[in-house]
């Protein structure tokens, strides 16, 4: 019997050093998929994702700005997409963090191969070029990944002190399970990194990153919808889950709303991932979630936003680790050991 699957899509800073040659190493038989995000870079006279991924050695100057990690990051995930084995898992649902949004939109057939693409790397280009601001990212669970209410009161008083404090913007860009990332401009990522608590880790700074998902990108939407035609948008093949939290079913849904979202609230309202995976989980109630390569950082949040919720009685980190040796909640393609479990 098939296993229910809810596919994650994964967003930016997922392409890393470690990631260098993953298409190469990973999707020889997917040249196709590979072939259509090429030929759209080709097309405006952009490097090649295969390309960037063939280079001697990562350089963050190159890999990871919008313009570039974007298509790479899709091309990635993409091939993942096409290498789960459909004889053991019927894919029920689809999510993704931030821009994995877009990647969604392509799995969920609501576009299609080159029309996300060209979405990606537009939006890749258009963030490059024209994007303000930046991102911080800073945790709030403790060691076994439950939330920390007094980091939870924290993070509300500091909300409440930038309302007062006109020199500074500074918002709630991505509920990311245990963490919370903070979009600010200049004065308000310099007093962040002030206010906050920090430990060996955090607050952390996300380099090459605007503020994604605030009001401080407001003037990007006009931008978005000139490049991007609503005609690109169409009915979808499976069920997708917005950064709010809502729902697209196949064929209930109109070409105008989905696009007023994708090139609107989702670039200027906070992201919601937690809520999404969340209401991904306990309304299509999968067997297994795979977190699509590249990268492996969007695992911990999954299971963060899972523990939050209770699903299934998970309750803590230790709980999630235990589970997993039994039979695997969920499937990381970005790790070698695991990417096996989810291809035939």
């Amino acid at each position: 019997m098939k296993k229910r699957a809810l596919v994650i899509c994964p967003g930016r800073g997922t392409y890393n050093a470690a990631e260098l040659g993953y298409l190469r190493a990973h999707h020889a038989a997917h040249g196709d998929i590979i072939a259509t995000v090429d030929a759209v870079r080709a097309g405006k006279g952009q490097v090649t994702v295969s390309q960037l991924d063939s280079a001697d050695k990562y350089t963050p100057s190159v890999h990871m700005t919008g313009d570039n990690a974007s298509a790479l990051i899709y091309a990635c995930a993409m091939a993942d997409f096409a290498a789960i084995d459909r004889a053991q898992y019927d894919i029920v649902a689809i999510t993704g963090n931030s821009m994995g949004w877009y990647l969604a939109l392509a799995c969920a057939g609501i576009v299609d191969l080159a029309g996300g693409a060209r979405l990606v790397n537009n939006m890749g280009g258009i963030m490059h070029q024209h994007g303000t601001g930046g991102q911080i990212v800073w945790s709030i669970v403790d060691d076994d990944w439950k939330i920390s209410q007094d980091k939870m009161f924290f993070v509300s008083n500091l909300l409440k002190e930038v309302q007062t404090a006109s020199h500074i913007n500074v918002h709630i860009s991505i509920r990311l399970g245990g963490m919370i990332v903070f979009a600010a401009d200049d004065a308000g990522l310099k007093w962040l990194m002030e206010r906050l608590p920090k430990d060996d880790r955090f607050p952390l700074r996300l380099m090459h990153h605007a503020a994604f998902h605030s009001p401080l990108l407001n003037h990007i939407v006009p931008m978005a919808r000139a490049e991007n035609p609503m005609t690109d948008f169409g009915a979808g093949e499976i069920p997708a889950i917005d950064g709010q939290g809502r729902i697209w079913s196949p064929r209930a849904f109109s070409h105008e709303a989905i696009y007023d979202y994708t090139l609107g609230a989702q670039l200027t309202d906070s992201y919601d991932f937690t809520r999404a995976v969340q209401v991904a989980a306990a309304e299509f109630a999968p067997d297994t979630i795979i977190v699509l390569g590249p990268g492996t950082t969007l695992g911990a949040p999954t299971v963060q936003a899972l523990i939050a919720s209770g699903w299934r009685g998970l309750s803590s980190k230790a709980d999630f680790q235990a589970r997993q040796q039994d039979e695997p909640i969920l499937i990381s393609m970005g790790m070698a050991e695991q990417r096996a479990w989810a291809q035939s």
